[in-house]
């Protein structure tokens, strides 16, 4: 597969685990510097440690900002430009779930706190990425949203409502920023990461009988669909959803 990733610039929101961690180690194995964002520099500074040594050579930058703080995000794509001279990739990836049961019992501050993780942070970023870096040298952002923004669920409702509304501002950044600047969409099936734990821990191994492919997914395999967005084999793609999910959604219905 062509990428045409070397040498190119990659910020990875919530990269400290999970999703954001594997998307960032595969983007370094093709080459591209990657600047890596989430809330504890420690975190950061752990998985940097581990890029270097296992990519070395590929430039590492480890910089804290919650997603949702508009300075510190500022802060962070600065600190990405005046390091490596401009951010080529953006990975909206970090999200979280603080409410688990039905819609109407959420509360004002869990609802904010999603909208604000999961759904402003990406027209943040976007917006950040743009004005200092892509609007003169283009480039492509990548937003990780759900399966569940496609269907409905008990328990996760809210969170998958901000899921929804990530694929679509994924299209309407598409047509905005084109022909400048490529945005596609990954909506990840189950995938076991400490944000999902509570749906797999203790009933990993009868979910995986229940899927076509036999098993759960791994971080890995979004950071491949990532790789693919992120890089020239998929350069007349834009505003698009890309569905990782071991085939959850072409599952028979019971009935």
């Amino acid at each position: 597969m062509r990428t045409g990733l070397e040498g190119k610039t990659a910020l990875i929101t919530g990269a400290s685990r999970g999703i954001g961690k594997a998307i960032a180690f595969a983007l370094a194995a093709e080459g591209a510097n990657v600047v890596l964002s989430s809330r504890k520099q420690e975190g950061l500074d752990a998985v940097a440690k581990e890029i270097e040594a296992a990519h070395p050579g590929v430039g590492v930058l480890a910089k804290a900002a919650h997603v949702g703080d508009a300075d510190a995000a500022a802060a962070c794509v600065e600190a990405a430009v005046d390091t490596f001279g401009a951010v080529d990739v953006l990975v909206n990836n970090a999200g979280t779930s603080p409410h688990f049961g039905p819609m109407v019992d959420i509360t004002p501050a869990a609802a904010e706190k999603t909208v604000q993780v999961n759904q402003f942070a990406v027209v943040l970023w976007t917006q950040l990425a743009w004005k200092r870096s892509m609007r003169e040298r283009g480039g492509s952002i990548i937003n990780i949203a759900s399966i569940g923004g496609m269907i409905t669920e008990h328990g996760i409702g809210y969170y998958n409502t901000t899921k929804a509304a990530v694929i679509h501002l994924t299209r309407q950044f598409a047509m905005e920023l084109a022909p400048r600047v490529r945005v596609n969409c990954i909506a990840p099936g189950l995938v076991k990461t400490a944000l999902a734990r509570a749906l797999w821990e203790n009933n990993e191994e009868q979910i995986g009988k229940h899927m076509p492919l036999g098993r759960l997914g791994e971080p890995e395999d979004i950071a491949g669909a990532a790789v693919f967005l992120a890089g020239e084999t998929a350069s007349w793609m834009t505003g698009q959803t890309l569905v990782v999910d071991g085939g959850a959604t072409i599952r028979p219905s019971i009935a």
